[in-house]
């Protein structure tokens, strides 16, 4: 029903995050991974989103900062016995890189990671979806991220760019550090140290 929703960002509490679409405040369930990635209350947000319908909760919407996120969802809720919240605590758990992967190689143990799944189940996943996967086209994916996120931090500016190298130098990956200082709002009196602070609140 919903291919996805654009709107403000409002707040996110306990996996709900709330996004203003033309005054109507959208709940939409997400993970902690892209909890940590939403920018700050206030900013513009896209999450690419699945309708669910359940008799004993009704209707929830399950959502994702990446169209990625939602195609493996989608393919994994196929599965039997995976309903949609094993399929966003595997997506949670695991990168959708990792997962594909994961799946075309047979490896039930890194699959088993995600909490609630089991050897059985991830097997299971694995015989139901591998022929629907192509490997090449996992790594050309995996390839076009890399590139989109080499001209993401490209786009940066100089006291954006230094207060990530800050960052990195501190111990924190550089996805990590780049998802923290694209939420820190900005002014032309912003300074690589403020700039650092401030996204450090995103981080500890």
């Amino acid at each position: 029903m919903f291919a996805f929703l654009e709107g403000q960002f409002e707040w996110y509490s306990d996996g709900l995050c709330v996004v203003n679409c033309g005054g109507v405040g959208y709940e939409v369930v997400i993970t902690g991974k892209d909890a940590d990635a939403l920018p700050a209350p206030g900013s513009q947000v896209r999450l690419y989103t699945q309708l669910n319908f359940n008799e004993n909760t009704g209707f929830t919407v399950f959502g994702f900062l990446s169209p990625e996120e939602l195609k493996l969802f989608k393919l994994l809720t196929t599965v039997n016995g995976v309903g949609p919240k094993a399929a966003q605590a595997m997506l949670d758990a695991l990168t959708t890189d990792e997962l594909r992967f994961a799946i075309l190689s047979d490896d039930v143990k890194t699959i088993a990671k995600a909490p609630g799944i089991g050897s059985k189940t991830a097997g299971r996943i694995i015989n139901d979806l591998k022929d629907k996967m192509s490997l090449e086209e996992a790594f050309e994916e995996r390839l076009a991220r890399v590139e989109q996120d080499t001209a993401s931090a490209e786009g940066l500016d100089s006291a954006k760019e230094d207060a990530v190298m800050a960052l990195v130098s501190l111990g924190y990956s550089r996805t990590e550090s780049l998802q923290a200082v694209k939420k820190v709002k900005t002014d032309e009196n912003s300074t690589a140290d403020s700039i650092l602070k401030d996204s450090l609140k995103f981080l500890l």
